[in-house]
């Protein structure tokens, strides 16, 4: 009898094992997507002004990109090429999408990360900004999301939960297509609470938890504490106020991280960071306070400062710690690249992502993308866009130029080696050159938006 009992326990116990060691096969993911950051505005990209601890912690714990790029200079266009691994254009949303209810985004039609890794036994979530769509066919739970927290517009006030923009005010607050009344309580705060449960919840079971944290896009409402901080280090404004959301945003992925770590999950979580697109110069937020270093331009521009940004992974899967990859890179790439990691198989459509894991497990000199594409905002006379080939960069009617530094076209040309903050207009110097990238580029818009 002794011996059966014996038997039994060691038979559940190899059978627990290796239900544990099934589910450790698959890593859990977590993609943190902050709102409207300037690329040099972490201490790991140099900044000298900005505290960001936990963040440059992560970096060095990871690999970290110098040369990343947004599909989009603006955000809704940004996270659905973030989430479909596709252009905005073949993702069906090229400009921002509505903040009222009802107004649909990105078609249902599209495939996301969240139903990527939902049809291979993960259980996902969003928490914080969706701003895709806000109709029922384009809300989080109908894009492959079975939990979802957050508000569905472009931006909110961190304590009432009221959409900023204009009038007449309008609630935007919602757990799962249900409105969630939190008066008073700090939208970051509750981003946490929520993610926390998430994890708990699902520690058993790999997870997708795509955290897209709304800051520091305006409204400015860092906590006091930071804006004593750099009070106290005598930052001019908008800066200081800036700064301040950063680093406030800097210590919730911090708790978030330790939350992490606290349910042992860490050494089996692959953690992406990356901002959406660059900082923002608009009114409402004071007119800048964001940096893109050496680079010209910011949110809205395909200048080097509207599109480049920070981006960093680290986790299991053979990822270097405190390396730098120099090969451009974008967000289309991170979901194949994060189906590779997990080992899920794409799916039957057009990607135009591609996996990054050779040039992050390997430093290699091989370019990931021969060919990158940009189009966004403009006139229909005049639409701003952009091609990036080698150290090529062509560029039409980009945002924040002046009107003396383009060609006849509306065109700019610049080599990124020679001249990566983007002063010298060389388009007049080399026409067989532009017109190569102008017939590349027409190709692409062709077919992007016939499929």
């Amino acid at each position: 009898m002794r011996f059966c009992f014996v038997a039994w326990c060691l038979f559940n116990s190899l059978g627990i094992f290796a239900q544990t060691a099934e589910k450790s096969s698959k890593p859990n993911v977590i993609l943190i997507y902050s709102d409207d950051q300037g690329w040099a505005d972490l201490g790991i990209y140099g900044s000298k002004d900005i505290y960001t601890p936990h963040l440059d912690s992560l970096a060095r714990k990871g690999v970290r990109f110098s040369q990343f790029y947004s599909a989009s200079p603006v955000c809704s266009p940004s996270r659905a090429s973030v989430l479909t691994g596709r252009y905005p254009q073949r993702a069906g949303l090229a400009t921002n999408a509505s903040s009222s209810r009802g107004h649909a985004g990105m078609p249902g039609s599209q495939f996301t990360m969240a139903e990527l890794f939902k049809g291979a036994g993960y259980k996902t979530a969003h928490v914080g900004k969706w701003h895709v769509g806000y109709s029922s066919e384009t809300v989080p739970n109908a894009q492959g999301f079975d939990h979802s927290f957050g508000f569905m517009g472009g931006v909110i006030d961190n304590y009432s939960h009221f959409f900023y923009w204009d009038g007449p005010n309008r609630h935007d607050l919602w757990r799962n297509g249900e409105r969630v009344y939190e008066p008073g309580n700090y939208f970051p705060d509750l981003m946490l609470d929520e993610a926390s449960a998430f994890m708990t919840e699902n520690q058993s079971d790999p997870f997708f938890l795509y955290f897209a944290i709304n800051i520091p896009h305006y409204p400015l409402q860092p906590e006091k504490k930071w804006l004593d901080y750099y009070a106290e280090r005598n930052v001019s404004s908008p800066r200081n106020m800036y700064a301040a959301f950063v680093s406030t945003m800097d210590e919730k992925v911090g708790i978030l991280l330790q939350q992490l770590e606290q349910l042992g999950l860490t050494e089996n979580t692959i953690i992406v960071f990356q901002a959406d697109q660059g900082f923002s110069e608009e009114e409402r937020t004071f007119g800048g306070g964001g940096s893109a270093g050496i680079y010209r331009g910011s949110k809205f521009s395909l200048f080097e400062g509207g599109v480049r940004v920070p981006a960093i992974i680290s986790g299991p899967g053979g990822i270097p710690q405190n390396e730098v990859r120099e090969q451009f890179a974008a967000n289309i790439d991170w979901l194949p690249t994060l189906a590779e990691y997990c080992g899920i198989d794409l799916p039957n459509r057009k990607i135009d992502g591609k996996s990054l894991k050779p040039i992050i497990n390997e430093d290699s000199d091989k370019p990931i993308h021969e060919t990158f594409y940009w189009k966004s905002g403009g006139s229909k006379a005049a639409p701003q866009w952009a091609i990036r080939r080698g150290p090529w960069k062509l560029l039409h009617n980009p945002v924040q130029a002046r009107n003396e530094e383009l060609d006849t076209q509306k065109l700019f040309l610049v080599n990124m080696d020679e001249d990566p903050s983007e002063q010298t207009n060389l388009s007049q110097s080399e026409p067989d050159l532009v017109e190569k990238l102008k017939t590349l580029y027409e190709q692409w818009e062709s077919e992007v938006t016939t499929q």
